[in-house]
C-alpha cells in the first residue's frame, strides 16, 4: 500500500486533533481544575521539548525505517493522550503533556521523510504533501465540529469521550502507517549533524520559516485586533478562519505546482511574503473601523492572507524537500520543523506585543518582518542549489 492509506489515516487523526484542540483548554481548567498559569507553563515546557526532539527523531528515521519510527511516535502520543484520563495533579499533567506534545514536530518531520521515501520525484513529493494537508484540514474541521458538541455538553464524561476518541484516532493512524510499504533506502546514513553543518540549507529554512508567523496572525493577531482596536464583531475572526480552512482544502494542491523546483519555490516564497505584508497593511487601515466597509476590508485582507499562506506552505515544501540530502531526509525535515515550531512558539507574543503596544503600527511592523524575511530567499536558494551534491539529492521534475 502507498500514499492513499497514509493520507486516509492522517485525515482520521486530524479529526482527533480538531476534537482535542477545541476542548483541551476547558478540560484542563474546568475538569482537572488546573490554574491557567500551570497550563501555560506546561504547554511552554512541552513546546520547548518538541523543539529539542525534532532533529533527533528525524535522525532516527534516517537510521532506521521511517515508517516504523512514525508508528512508534504515534503509539507514544496515543498512550499519552489516554493518560489524561488519569491525570490528578500538576506533575502528572506535565508528564502527559510533554509526552503528547514533544514528539509532534518530530512526527511531522518523519512523516515528510516517509513520503519522500515513497515518492522519488520532488514535484510529486510536494503534491503528496499538499494532499496530506488537505486531508488534515478536512479532518480537523470535522473534529472541531464534534468538539463544539463536547463544549455544549460540558461534562466530565463528554471530555473523557473526546480524549478516548482522540487516542483511538492515533491508533488508526498507527495501523494505517504500518500498512504502508517500506520506503526506498538511499544507502549509508550520515550523522544527524550533517544538516547542522549545511549552512545554505539552514539559511533558507531560517528565512522561510518566518512566514509561518502568518498562523499567529489568524490565531492571535486578528482576534486581539478586532476586540481592542475596532468596533467590528469578534465573530468576524471565526468567519476568517472558516474562509481560510475552506480555501486550503480547495487550493492547496493546485498551489503545489508553484513549487516544483527550488527556483520556483523561492519566487513563490517572495510573492507570499509580499501578499502577507499587504494583508497586514490592509488590516492596519481598519483601526477604529465599523460597518460594512471595514468588514469588506477585513475579508479582502483574509483572502490575501489565504493566498500568502498557501504559497508559503508550498514554497516551504518545495525548498525543504528539494534542497535536502536524500540520505538524511529525517534530519533535514527535523530542522525544518524545529525552525517553524520556534516561530510558532514566539509568534503569539510577537503579535500581542506589536498590536498591543503600537496599534495599527504593529500591523505595519509585522508586514516589514514578512518583507525582510523573504527578500534574501532567492539568493540563498541559489547558494544552496550550487552546493548540492547530485549524488545525495533528488531534483528531478516531470
Amino acid at each position: 500500500m502507498g500514499l492513499g492509506v497514509l493520507l486516509w489515516g492522517r485525515g482520521v487523526s486530524a479529526l482527533g486533533d480538531g476534537l482535542w484542540f477545541t476542548t483541551w483548554a476547558l478540560f484542563f481548567t474546568r475538569v482537572l481544575g488546573l490554574p491557567l498559569v500551570t497550563v501555560g507553563v506546561g504547554m511552554a515546557v512541552a513546546g520547548a521539548a518538541g523543539l529539542l526532539a525534532a532533529v533527533p527523531l528525524g535522525a532516527l528515521a534516517d537510521r532506521f525505517d521511517p515508517r516504523s519510527v512514525l508508528v512508534v511516535i504515534t503509539v507514544v502520543r496515543a498512550c499519552a493522550m489516554a493518560s489524561y484520563l488519569v491525570v490528578d495533579g500538576t506533575w502528572s499533567f506535565l508528564a502527559a503533556t510533554v509526552a503528547f506534545t514533544a514528539p509532534a514536530n518530530g512526527g511531522n518531520a518523519v512523516r515528510t521523510a516517509l513520503i519522500a521515501g515513497l515518492v522519488t520525484d520532488n514535484a510529486a513529493r510536494v503534491r503528496a504533501l499538499a494532499q496530506q494537508r488537505v486531508a488534515q484540514h478536512v479532518g480537523y474541521a470535522l473534529g472541531a465540529g464534534l468538539g463544539a458538541l463536547v463544549l455544549t455538553a460540558d461534562s466530565h464524561s463528554a471530555y473523557a469521550l473526546a480524549i478516548t476518541g482522540n487516542a483511538v484516532t492515533f491508533g488508526v493512524l498507527a495501523v494505517t502507517t504500518l500498512a504502508v510499504r517500506k520506503p526506498s533506502s538511499v544507502g549509508a546514513t550520515p550523522r544527524a549533524r550533517v544538516v547542522l553543518r549545511d549552512r545554505p540549507y539552514l539559511a533558507v529554512v531560517a528565512a522561510t520559516s518566518v512566514l509561518s508567523l502568518c498562523w499567529a496572525v489568524l490565531s492571535t493577531g486578528l482576534p486581539l485586533w478586532l476586540s481592542r482596536s475596532t468596533d467590528l464583531p469578534l465573530a468576524l475572526s471565526g468567519v476568517v478562519v472558516v474562509v481560510s480552512s475552506v480555501g486550503i482544502a480547495v487550493f492547496q494542491v493546485p498551489f503545489a505546482r508553484f513549487a516544483r523546483t527550488p527556483d520556483q519555490a523561492a519566487r513563490t516564497a517572495v510573492r507570499s511574503g509580499v501578499v502577507l505584508a499587504a494583508s497586514c497593511a490592509l488590516l492596519a487601515t481598519t483601526a477604529g473601523g465599523s460597518g460594512a466597509a471595514a468588514v469588506a476590508v477585513v475579508v479582502i485582507a483574509a483572502v490575501l492572507h489565504l493566498v500568502g499562506e498557501l504559497g508559503y506552505v508550498a514554497a516551504n515544501w518545495g525548498l525543504s524537500v528539494s534542497l535536502m540530502r536524500d540520505d538524511a531526509r529525517g534530519a533535514y525535515q527535523g530542522v525544518n520543523e524545529a525552525a517553524t515550531a520556534t516561530v510558532q512558539l514566539f509568534g503569539p507574543a510577537v503579535l500581542t506585543f506589536a498590536l498591543g503596544g503600537f496599534g495599527a503600527g504593529g500591523w505595519l511592523a509585522v508586514a516589514v518582518i514578512f518583507l525582510v524575511a523573504v527578500a534574501p530567499v532567492p539568493v540563498l536558494t541559489r547558494w544552496a542549489t550550487r552546493t548540492r551534491d547530485p549524488a545525495t539529492t533528488s531534483n528531478t521534475t516531470p
